[in-house]
């Protein structure tokens, strides 16, 4: 955009102060033209830079050209006046030296400031010295500055104070956008934008509140950012909490406690053993602790602005570990249907028991009962899939120990007839030894009379008694004689077992025979 060869004068020819009457008496009496118009290179222009009022569609015969400054046409108004044929430019009385005047009519504003803000107007003037007026338009903004953000109360405490927050500009012809954690607003009844944007409230401030907020400033040719700007909530102390979790410590362990919480500014530790103030510490320690050191761990913090505080307390409890367990059984060998009764024992007290089956956990079936405590496993009726190796498992919160294994073994009913003979033929052997005991003694009987011819024989030994001596010897000698023949006689006895309930078939008679033999000697 560079301006024409020739430069304004300060004298008028005669041509020009034709041009200029023109312009005057044109001033009641303007025609228009749809043709020509004029536009702002840029629409908005930026202080200190350049603009221009571009002409387009200037018509061919146009002898001269004038611009002046406002809504109305004015000698006082005039900026620069234009001659097409001599190509000479004269000043006006609105004349800044700033402005220069092209061929075409557009009009060229270097260093531009925002007093050139507003209309402008552009006469032609053609050769039968018509004229036409064109309107234009010029919009000039400032260079933004950095803005920043005030608060009314820098140290806000958490659901007691509101904040209002200010974005400060140099400039006020601006709109102001704001930003939270890098942004936008949420929508929340908490906060509250003034008509201009300028000052954000933000009621019952929080520590989510904390920010950080961000203000930008606008107009059509630039914007800048203020700075961060975080809020400073005094919130605290939350309940705190005391880590580790646990509750429960082995005989001779290292005893290590903190307590945390959320405060702002930071938070003042105390602690109580047992009502028993401690140093104030964050950090609680206690090397080789015994039962004595069980009990209450109280921690209590403390917020010097909130003038709040707040406690909590943990139970301790010191316990030894475990022994293991002595696991007994009723009978480890047992008849299937038959019950039995397995005992766990301990010599620790307030300790947990869990059973075991085969190395895993022993799960009851609806033959199996646990005593109140679990101590005792019936299981009755017992089955064969219940043999098998079982085992106790005793715990506190520190320690567990398991029994050694105890093996139960189930046998069938028909495992005991097999190892001998049944009570029936036992009973039958017996009787039947005993019939043939006194079967032989009546056959000895017999043959003896047959022998010595009955009764006779008798007499005969009845009624020889000389004396005592030879009684005796005489019939000693008798008998002797009567019993040389000897006759050898059996007796078969037939012994069957019972038969069993799930045999198939029934097994043959067992033939006992029993021998008697009388000898002489």
């Amino acid at each position: 955009m560079e301006p024409p060869s020739a430069s304004p004068r300060a004298g008028r020819g005669p041509w020009q102060e034709l041009l200029l009457a023109v312009s005057l008496l044109a001033f009641w009496n303007l025609p228009t033209t749809a043709q020509v118009t004029v536009e702002s290179v840029p629409p908005n222009a930026a202080e200190g830079k350049d603009a221009l009022l571009r002409v387009l569609n200037l018509p061919g015969d146009t002898a001269g050209l004038t611009w002046f400054k406002g809504e109305t046409v004015l000698p006082t108004h005039q900026i620069l006046l234009y001659v097409i044929d001599t190509k000479v430019t004269t000043p006006g009385p609105a004349y800044s030296r700033r402005e220069t005047i092209y061929p075409n009519g557009s009009l060229l504003f270097q260093n531009i400031t925002l007093n050139d803000t507003g209309s402008y107007i552009l006469q032609i003037i053609n050769q039968k010295y018509e004229t036409a007026l064109v309107r234009g338009q010029l919009r000039v903004f400032p260079e933004l500055h950095k803005p920043s953000i005030t608060s009314n109360n820098s140290n806000p405490v958490e659901n007691v104070d509101s904040v209002v927050l200010t974005c400060e500009s140099q400039t006020q012809s601006t709109s102001c956008l704001w930003s939270v954690n890098s942004k936008s607003l949420p929508d929340s009844p908490r906060l509250e934008l003034s008509l201009d944007n300028r000052t954000l409230t933000v009621h019952g401030v929080t520590r989510n509140d904390t920010g950080p907020y961000e203000c930008e400033t606008r107009n059509p040719v630039s914007a800048d950012r203020s700075d961060p700007f975080t809020l400073n909530v005094l919130y605290g102390p939350d309940t705190p909490t005391i880590y580790p979790s646990d509750s429960y410590y082995r005989l001779g362990a290292n005893l290590s406690l903190s307590c945390r919480t959320a405060s702002n500014p930071p938070a003042q530790y105390s602690w109580l053993i047992n009502g028993r103030p401690q140093p104030s510490t964050q950090e609680l320690f206690i090397p080789n602790i015994t039962a004595k050191n069980s009990g209450s761990y109280t921690c209590s913090v403390y917020n010097n602005a909130t003038r709040l505080n707040k406690t909590t307390v943990k139970t301790i409890t010191v316990s030894e570990p475990v022994s293991q367990p002595l696991l007994t059984a009723s009978n480890t060998t047992v008849t299937k249907d038959d019950s039995v009764l397995l005992t766990c024992s301990s010599n620790n007290t307030g300790v947990s028991i869990q059973w075991f089956f085969n190395g895993q956990i022993l799960t009851l079936t609806d033959r199996m009962k646990l005593s109140q405590d679990n101590s005792t496993l019936t299981i009755d009726p017992v089955r064969k899939e219940d043999a098998g190796k079982y085992q106790c498992e005793v715990s506190n919160p520190v320690s567990s120990n398991k029994s050694d294994p105890v093996r139960l073994d189930v046998e069938d009913d028909s495992t005991e007839q097999s190892s001998g003979l049944p009570p029936g033929a036992i009973a039958g052997i017996v009787i039947g030894v005993v019939a043939g005991v006194a079967v032989i003694a009546a056959l000895v009987y017999l043959l003896y009379f047959r022998k010595t011819g009955g009764a006779s024989d008798l007499r005969d030994v009845t009624e020889h008694k000389p004396s005592a001596s030879n009684h005796s010897q005489d019939q000693s000698d008798n008998l002797s004689n009567k019993i040389e023949e000897v006759a050898y006689s059996s007796l078969n006895f037939n012994v069957q077992e019972p038969k069993k309930s799930t045999s198939a078939s029934s097994s043959p008679a067992a033939t006992e025979t029993v021998y008697s033999e009388v000898q002489k000697k």
